[in-house]
């Protein structure tokens, strides 16, 4: 238990220190640059069709466990 306190807050700290230094980063440059509607909907198809692949793979492999036991 003693160990996990510390994990935590160290983690905690970490957080806590890395949002400190982005609220600087954002109050000295505005004008960072924010992610475009463009980029976000590219990144929803790469995922999602990675998502479906994956699934698909899945439901070929359940499907066709018994029969690939023997390969």
């Amino acid at each position: 238990m003693k160990h996990t306190a510390a994990r935590t807050y160290r983690a905690v700290h970490w957080l806590t220190t890395r949002l400190q230094e982005s609220l600087q980063e954002a109050r000295r440059r505005p004008d960072r640059g924010d992610v475009s509607t463009t980029t976000v909907i590219i990144w929803v198809a790469a995922v999602t069709g990675a998502v479906m692949i994956a699934g698909t793979i899945a439901v070929v492999i359940a499907k066709y466990n018994g029969k690939l036991n023997g390969l």
